[in-house]
């Protein structure tokens, strides 16, 4: 929930970068985009400006691909083929889907929608955890945003053994802005915060979206406050904060516990 640092990203981004689907080259890249291949980030050279570069950017805020500008030593640290051209493109290796999908899901099964929200999730590993557990404990699916994220990696496809095959998964621009459409759906909100209410004092039946914060600083600040509730787990041993996909499952699994009942 809340102070779990992500040591693997921090100690070994190269790695991490090769866990993505990547695409060298500006041809490569601006094909890929072309083709309809979901890009969920770019690295693009610091200060490159020629008319193929400044193509890739478009296309990239033509489809919501985030941008990081890095240094030439960065691309060189990232490069599989050491033939980048000034940009490298991270691939998602999963199509996403859209909110509208997730909701459409519930609707066709005629059950009130389960969803799960993820506030700058970072490390692969509890990502694709996540989305399995959501998938065992029945929700319709998984909304992710842009930036400030992992996406749909390889790595998030293995943690997930196969569920992301069946949980849909939305990448939206503003999870606020999202969560604000969604109570318009009739859907209240419930994020996961050690100061909240204990989860087994709440109601947590019905329409319903459970909002699981970044590894670190646990929920933002403005999606806190677009929830309905927030719900503490119980905890009796020495340290103060859980996993993010471990909190992640014991909430679902009270929101099952009270759907059942």
């Amino acid at each position: 929930m809340k102070r779990e640092r992500n040591e693997r990203e921090d100690a070994h981004p190269a790695e991490n970068m090769k866990e993505n689907f990547m695409i060298e080259g500006r041809n490569a890249v601006i094909e890929a985009f072309r083709s309809g291949r979901t890009i969920d980030k770019l690295y693009v050279l610091d200060g490159c400006k020629d008319g193929p570069i400044l193509t890739i950017k478009r296309e990239a805020a033509k489809h919501g691909s985030m941008i990081k500008y890095v240094a030439r030593e960065r691309l060189d640290q990232l490069s599989g083929t050491g033939k980048h051209q000034g940009v490298i493109a991270c691939a998602a290796a999963y199509a996403y889907a859209q909110v509208d999908d997730i909701l459409r899901a519930a609707r066709e099964k005629n059950e009130a929608p389960f969803l799960f929200l993820l506030d700058s999730i970072e490390d692969p590993h509890n990502l694709g955890a996540i989305i399995r557990t959501a998938n065992l404990a029945g929700a319709h699916g998984v909304i992710i945003p842009k930036n400030r994220a992992v996406g749909l990696t390889a790595t998030v496809a293995k943690a997930s053994a196969g569920a992301l095959n069946y949980t849909p998964v939305a990448k939206v621009t503003n999870l606020g802005q999202t969560i604000t459409e969604l109570k318009k759906e009739g859907i209240w909100f419930v994020c996961a915060d050690m100061d909240g209410t204990r989860m087994y004092d709440l109601d947590l039946k019905g329409p319903i979206g459970l909002v699981i914060g970044n590894e670190g600083s646990g929920v933002g600040r403005l999606v806190k406050e677009k929830c309905d509730y927030t719900a503490a787990i119980p905890m009796r041993g020495d340290i103060d904060s859980l996993n993010a996909s471990v909190a992640a499952g014991v909430l679902a699994y009270e929101i099952v516990r009270q759907r059942l009942g």
